[in-house]
């Protein structure tokens, strides 16, 4: 089996982070980012009309600031909490694991060939991505794809949004932070525009327009980030013993003047204390490891706006990061995938339950 080859290794994919808090890193950082079509679906014209002209020229000095507000000693917390993640994990499966970002450092070629030096011939590649997305899995993968060494093969681990492994850490990781008085329990996950999840989604827009989405019966659930969430909510619930009643899914971080999932988190945000809930729990399971969208956008400027509507406390429940449950979670969640799968051509490969 792959995992007890001393051949196999595996290639933490995050999303990425600018290497500091200068305006032009940050500038750097996003234009790589906001230039990739998988997360502006926009011919290249279009889409350097729309970076150049209205992004760039403002953005990145107020990114800039947000992320002055989180950055340790260390430097940016995703970069230090997937580090930290990727040598516990290593430690755990006691093979070689390593991390690379799509946008920025280290990068994915650099994660390749650091596997080829170590004599890596074969790459379990695992998108730090709960649910499916375009905009975060498939253009990692993509960009695994262009910077392969010939002489190397690869395969994907599937979206484990549903997986035992995964739900329990997040439902053990909430309790073991809840305060001893709450009132509600809001799930925020990131957004992506309608017309992302359209593109992805093969019911054709159907999942837009109701609660439950697509069911496990259909295909259309292997692509589908939205009803992802929701079944990801729905178990984390059904883990903790909390009735739907007590749970609110919203989605957070839209970019420009398009519709995006809804509801809107912020809204959400302002709109909840007019319903009675002054004590608000908040989690974010889109994200293994904590970043500038849960601790600036939902713990400082979230918190902000919900005291302003009328709450009372709002308390930010940290993502699992390095969660020892959680290591193990996800070691067993490669694990069981080495163990059932022969090394295969690099591409997309959808969960099977």
């Amino acid at each position: 089996m792959y995992k007890d080859t001393n051949d196999t290794g595996i290639l933490l994919v995050n999303l990425g982070t600018p290497d500091s808090t200068k305006t032009s890193d940050v500038r750097k950082y996003l234009k790589e980012f906001l230039m990739d079509p998988y997360v502006v679906n926009a011919p290249y014209f279009i889409r350097m009309l729309i970076v150049y002209g209205f992004i760039l020229p403002t953005r990145p000095k107020k990114s800039a600031e947000a992320y002055s507000h989180i950055w340790t000693d260390e430097g940016s917390p995703l970069l230090v909490g997937s580090t930290k993640l990727c040598r516990a994990l290593q430690a755990e499966l006691k093979m070689t694991v390593e991390l690379a970002m799509r946008y920025g450092n280290p990068s994915i070629s650099d994660g390749l060939h650091r596997m080829k030096k170590n004599g890596i011939k074969h790459v379990l590649v695992v998108p730090l991505y709960p649910q499916y997305a375009d905009s975060t899995v498939t253009t990692s993968i993509e960009k695994v794809r262009s910077e392969l060494p010939s002489d190397i093969s690869a395969e994907v681990l599937p979206t484990f949004f549903s997986s035992d492994h995964f739900i329990k850490p997040w439902a053990n990781q909430i309790k073991e932070n809840l305060p001893a008085e709450w009132d509600h329990l809001l799930l925020s996950y990131h957004g992506i525009p309608d017309k992302h999840l359209k593109i992805a989604d093969q019911t054709k827009g159907h999942c837009l327009s109701t609660r439950d989405c697509c069911d496990l019966q259909s295909p259309a659930w292997r692509t589908c980030y939205r009803h992802q969430v929701f079944e990801t909510s729905k178990r984390i619930a059904k883990a903790l013993g909390i009735p739907d009643s007590k749970y609110t899914v919203s989605f957070q971080s839209r970019l420009g003047p398009v519709s995006w999932l809804k509801p809107y988190t912020d809204k959400t945000l302002s709109d909840l204390p007019g319903k009675g809930i002054k004590r608000l729990v908040i989690a974010s399971p889109a994200f293994l490891v904590d970043n500038l969208e849960t601790i600036e956008e939902l713990g400082m400027e979230g918190r902000e706006l919900f005291k302003k509507s009328g709450g009372e406390n709002l308390t930010l429940i940290p993502c699992l990061n390095d969660n020892p449950h959680w290591v193990k979670g996800l070691a067993a969640i490669c694990n069981d995938h080495l163990d059932r799968n022969r090394p295969r051509e690099l591409g997309i490969v959808h969960v099977s339950s």
